[in-house]
């Protein structure tokens, strides 16, 4: 878990909204999947919103670096 959120972390500010928007809109397309009944793989749900608060809490801790800065 520590190297994903280093992954996040890494990123700038736009890199990690582009991130979330990309994660949101495959969240989306699993819902779709799943909903008819095409959907292969029901973990990549828990991964994929864990991974859309790992991006926010790293988009929240840089603008705290830079309010503080």
């Amino acid at each position: 878990m520590a190297g994903k959120m280093e992954e996040f972390r890494g990123k700038s500010q736009e890199e990690l909204q582009g991130v979330i928007y990309s994660l949101k809109r495959e969240l989306f397309n699993l819902r779709f999947q799943q909903a008819a009944g095409e959907l292969q793989n029901v973990a990549r749900f828990r991964e994929v919103r864990k991974d859309i608060a790992r991006a926010k809490t790293a988009l929240k801790q840089l603008s705290l670096q830079k309010k503080a800065a």
